[in-house]
């Protein structure tokens, strides 16, 4: 990977380029977070980002911002470290009407998984009430790894969920093939309808496999180690899942399908583990798309997404996904794995705006990165630099042809980016200085990589 270093005054902003042939860059959007793990967008047309903490925060931010404001505090509620934490969140699909929003977290105690609900304020968009109903506990004994923590809402409406197999090696008590335990799961609930009759906030679809047989009538797919992140294909609906492998592979399995068995603690990978050998007959589990060994430091997969954005930044329909540890991002076109960025991030999540671009969770870092296209479209900005006086306005014009899209962003806090924060073609960014504007002290406006100055 290549980096270049571009900086004015105080300000630094690092592009990365990915291996030679790639068509992409990963650029930073924000920064200064605390241990970040999730970024998703509410799919209300706000064009919002949300970003998930793990000690138990949810910040927001707005379109031409890069500051996020507090959008849920559960802190109390949520114990944090290592794999434990506010590890997931899902906006209903009709989040714009409702303000009806999902977490995933583990409660101190016990250790227990929360599957809550919460809603935005009726007033204020911004914040969420801090009401809580919750849904669905999971009991997670003995150990504090592989609680799983996706969240998301597939084609059909109904809620899924990534649930770990309960920690340790070897996952001792079976939890992964043993369909009267979530451990080891991808849940289907709906959320939409209750069952009152077991005294639950949801109910389980009657379409779902061990629904009227033997087995917990929540569970759509079994045979999952630790699947860290899923992923619905925006125009296949295709589920894709990243599961977390012991000590020897890493595999992401698709498509997933009802009462598929994906064959952990059988199956690590395409690999028999041996735990138990007399087990061992492919023809009885679902294999991964595609696995990878733990070469060059690897260790954890983070599922991703398809890409489907219009920048152009990857070829449509491009799987993206990555590892935790050796901050590899790897590309999948459905017959072969390509390196498409090696990084020095711990990738936590992949994530998608509501225009389909992706981005890239660095947990150690603290930042969300973006990927655009590589060499982004030849855009221009008039002026450079601007004085312009507290209390009042400026604008700068934009320069590109007609098919290039570009983004203005705020990187001081005394700066809003008031119009034009997005556009294609030649465009204006209008944008206002706060009244309490530190006095000698330069801010900057940030489009599509270009810095602009303002005095």
């Amino acid at each position: 990977m290549s980096c270049t270093v571009r900086g004015v005054i105080t300000a630094v902003l690092l592009f990365c380029s990915a291996q030679p042939g790639a068509a992409a860059l990963l650029v930073p959007v924000l920064s200064g977070l605390i241990q970040p793990v999730f970024v998703g967008h509410a799919g209300d047309g706000t064009n919002r980002l949300f970003v998930v903490e793990l000690a138990g925060t949810i910040r927001v931010v707005p379109p031409g911002s890069s500051t996020p404001t507090m959008f849920l505090d559960i802190r109390p509620k949520v114990l944090s470290g290592g794999e434990q934490g506010l590890l997931g969140l899902a906006f209903h699909p009709q989040y714009a009407s409702n303000r009806r929003f999902f977490v995933y977290y583990t409660r101190p105690g016990d250790g227990e998984i929360v599957i809550a609900e919460y809603r935005a304020s009726a007033s204020n968009p911004g914040v969420a009430d801090p009401a809580e109903t919750i849904l669905l506990t999971i009991p997670h004994p003995n150990f504090g790894n592989h609680n799983g923590g996706m969240m998301a809402f597939g084609p059909d409406g109904m809620l899924y969920i990534g649930v770990g197999d309960g920690g340790a090696g070897n996952d001792p008590p079976n939890n992964a093939q043993n369909v009267e335990t979530l451990l080891g799961k991808i849940l289907r609930i709906n959320v939409n309808q209750s069952n009152s009759g077991a005294g639950t906030a949801y109910s389980a679809p009657p379409d779902n496999p061990f629904v009227g047989r033997a087995g917990r009538d929540e569970i759509f797919a079994l045979g999952l180690r630790n699947p860290w992140r899923f992923s619905f294909d925006r125009i296949t609906g295709q589920q894709w899942v990243g599961d977390v492998g012991q000590a020897v592979l890493e595999e992401v399995d698709t498509p997933i399908v009802s009462g598929g068995n994906y064959g952990w603690r059988v199956f690590e990978g395409f690999q028999c583990t041996n735990i138990e050998p007399g087990l061992c007959n492919p023809a009885n589990y679902l294999p991964p798309v595609v696995d990878y060994s733990h070469a060059n430091g690897r260790c954890s997969v983070t599922g991703g997404y398809v890409y489907r954005g219009a920048l152009g930044a990857l070829q449509t329909g491009t799987y993206v996904y990555g590892d935790y540890c050796s901050g590899e991002i790897f590309t999948w076109n459905g017959a072969a794995q390509s390196l498409l960025f090696d990084t020095a991030m711990n990738i936590s999540s992949f994530g998608e705006d509501q225009a389909g671009e992706l981005y890239v969770v660095d947990i150690t870092g603290g930042t969300v990165s973006r990927m655009v296209p590589d060499p982004p479209c030849a855009v221009s900005v008039t002026p450079a630099r601007a004085t312009v006086r507290a209390g009042t306005s400026g604008t700068v014009s934009v320069a590109a042809a007609p098919n290039c899209s570009w983004t203005a962003l705020s990187q001081a806090p005394w700066i809003t980016v008031t119009g034009g924060a997005s556009g294609s073609g030649n465009g204006t960014v209008t944008f206002a200085v706060a009244a309490n504007r530190p006095r000698n002290l330069s801010g900057r406006l940030v489009i599509s990589g270009l810095v602009v100055l303002i005095r």
